[in-house]
């Protein structure tokens, strides 16, 4: 897998992320379910120039959602919380 294809999409707008970024130096990202933390690591050191301290994953269970008439299952879903080194951040983060 190439380091586009493990990164998703940066998880930003949500509270919990946004006091674990400004607080502990953590940033959130939703990321390939079959990508292990090594691979998460190395995704994140090529894609972004930082270096990477640690790598906690999760796996969110999708939920039950209304379709027209009927109930449809969100899909499940993996969540990277990455922990940068201190005195390092991500851009991308920064202006949101």
């Amino acid at each position: 897998m190439h380091a586009e294809d493990i990164i998703i999409r940066p998880l930003i707008l949500t509270e919990k992320g946004n006091v674990l970024r400004e607080t502990d130096n953590k940033y959130l990202f939703e990321v390939h379910r079959r990508a292990n933390k090594i691979q998460i690591r190395q995704a994140i050191e090529t894609l972004f120039k930082v270096n990477v301290q640690d790598v906690n994953t999760l796996i969110v269970r999708g939920r039950m959602r209304r379709m027209g008439k009927g109930h449809a299952k969100t899909a499940n879903w993996k969540k990277a919380i990455v922990t940068l080194r201190e005195g390092e951040s991500i851009d991308v983060f920064e202006g949101a």
